[in-house]
């Protein structure tokens, strides 16, 4: 048979954008988007995805080209997940709780030559286009307004005068009028292209720009929809944020089963509540924060019909999986990374184990759990030896992992990219944890001490980094403490410069943070020592330090109203 070989008719790149063309013919007068009182089938979606990636084309934008989108979850966000790369360029989805100088950063590093911005984001985009670099290109602008009609004369006074003042090449409707219908979309020349660059949460000064390809992409959001049993016609909540590793390729994915996405642009319990009853939503997803606030809420009824969610970034408490299932919530629980582009760990749920009782089946579903089909292999190796560690749920090493839906690579960063997808076919996530005797993965710690908040990631050493700053301080470690609403939250242990007069007291150190990075970042517990204790050869010892802030106990003063 050696005579057979690939042929352009069985050959042609995978990409998740054919799922738009095909939910368009075959759900074509469904819906697709919800937002407030708007409402646009697959038809609509489609018309308007490739009106949007025409215009892109009339504006200079090549294949290749980086295009930028500071957006919370509306419909102009999920559309533009097909639209961008439909004209050959790569998306970049950003952190809408990042601050001007890390957004500044990243358009930077990642070349952006055109964003998209939402109305109530627009002056954090032109206070980061400020900081770039006088050399740096400054991408052009196209402003999103309100979809929702009911809101859009209350909201959007003088989005009209910002773009008569070329503050903005357009705004995004009149770019939608403007845009061909009959567009025939770029295809990837090969799978390999890159489709999306996403960021790694929290990078300032040294980004680790993700880089996924087509083919990734589609791999991920089929893996995504069967290993959670998402049926043909889902009502699925956009409850996790679509820059959050592109919703975990759920943007995508929900095309392919025809779903009808519901969009809010904020969170809150009871808005949630409430959706879910006006549009009998089956599946929404969320960090463990999102199931505690829903578990939290005075005096919730249970929902009419269950709602399957699916958790990851932290391993839920067992109390607030009892909580949010005694709602009629359906959790299920699994494990990715913004460099698998969704969740390749989870914790497939075994029959046999509704018998026990409700405590255990808790402990059992916060394990992170088994590789999903997408999988060719997942891993926990001794990084000493590089050999499996004993599946006795007691032995440590790196979480390891190899598949198709890993990144290409970091952008601009090879050294990087080498050392976590060295020669020996697999991605070291720097995750530590332990294999249990049924194969099932549970994570124990994190590597780099990054701290998991509300589904983010927080590098203890960036917010080190700006504690160093403050004046009078002499040494800064910071560390996870627990709390009962966002998981986990940055604890710092300071200890001070001798003879400091005025010394800082612990808020004028948070306020100095608050005013130096994105709120989520900086610390909401700060303990000043006379000194930080170390090894014999002067490491800051950061195993007690996480003693002592557990010690505390979970922080409360925390409990955000909206997310």
């Amino acid at each position: 048979m050696d005579h057979l070989k690939p042929t352009p008719a069985n050959s042609p790149p995978l990409t998740p954008l054919g799922y738009l063309e095909r939910a368009a013919t075959v759900y074509g007068e469904c819906a697709s988007v919800v937002y407030g009182g708007t409402t646009y089938t697959w038809a609509d979606t489609h018309d308007r995805c490739l009106r949007i990636a025409s215009s892109l084309l009339s504006y200079g934008i090549e294949r290749g080209q980086v295009v930028s989108v500071l957006a919370p979850n509306t419909p102009a966000a999920y559309e533009l997940h097909f639209a961008v790369p439909m004209c050959g360029a790569v998306l970049n989805n950003i952190n809408t709780r990042l601050d001007p100088r890390t957004i500044s950063v990243l358009l930077h590093h990642g070349e952006s030559k055109l964003v998209f911005v939402d109305y109530q984001l627009s002056s954090v985009l032109l206070q980061a286009l400020a900081l770039l670099p006088p050399s740096h290109p400054r991408p052009r602008l196209i402003l999103i307004e309100e979809a929702d009609q009911n809101l859009k004369n209350n909201n959007q006074d003088g989005i009209q005068s910002q773009v008569l003042s070329n503050q903005y090449l357009t705004i995004y409707e009149e770019m939608i009028k403007r845009g061909d219908p009959n567009f025939r979309w770029v295809r990837p020349k090969s799978e390999w292209d890159p489709i999306v660059l996403n960021y790694t949460s929290g990078t300032t000064s040294a980004p680790k720009g993700v880089v996924h390809s087509h083919r990734g992409a589609f791999i991920m959001s089929m893996d995504a929809l069967i290993d959670w049993s998402v049926p043909k016609q889902p009502v699925y909540l956009w409850t996790l944020p679509m820059f959050h590793a592109n919703g975990w390729s759920f943007t995508w994915g929900m095309a392919a089963v025809g779903a009808t996405n519901i969009c809010l642009r904020k969170f809150d319990g009871p808005t949630v509540f409430a959706t879910i009853r006006a549009h009998n939503v089956t599946h929404m997803c969320g960090a463990p924060v999102v199931l505690n606030m829903l578990s939290n809420l005075p005096n919730p009824t249970p929902l009419p019909s269950p709602v399957q969610i699916l958790t990851a970034g932290a391993p839920p408490p067992a109390a607030i999986l009892l909580r949010t299932e005694s709602l009629g919530f359906l959790v299920s629980h699994g494990y990715g990374l913004t460099e698998t582009g969704g969740l390749v760990v989870s914790c497939a749920w075994k029959p046999q184990w509704n018998k026990f009782p409700a405590t255990e089946r808790a402990r059992l579903k916060s394990r992170q759990g088994v590789q999903t089909i997408g999988a060719a292999d997942v891993g926990v190796i001794d990084p000493d030896t590089g050999k499996p560690v004993p599946k006795d749920g007691n032995s440590v090493g790196e979480i390891v992992l190899r598949g198709g839906f890993l990144m290409l690579g970091y952008l601009k960063d090879p050294k990087a990219t080498s050392k976590c997808m060295g020669n020996d076919g697999w991605f070291k996530t720097g995750d530590v944890g332990v294999m249990h005797q049924d194969g099932y993965l549970e994570i124990k710690d994190r590597s780099k001490d990054i701290i998991i908040s509300g589904g983010e990631n927080i590098s203890s050493v960036e917010v080190e980094s700006v504690i160093y700053g403050f004046p009078g301080v002499n040494e800064a470690a910071v560390v996870a403490r627990p709390d009962e609403y966002w998981g986990e939250t940055p604890c710092a242990f300071v200890s001070l410069k001798e003879g400091v007069v005025n010394p800082p007291t612990e808020q004028d150190v948070i306020d100095y943070c608050r005013a130096k990075m994105p709120h989520y970042m900086v610390p909401k517990t700060v303990v000043i020592k006379d000194e930080l204790p170390k090894t014999s050869t002067g490491k800051i010892q950061k195993f007690v330090l996480r003693d002592m802030a557990k010690a505390l106990g979970p922080s409360r003063h925390s409990r955000p109203s909206r997310l």
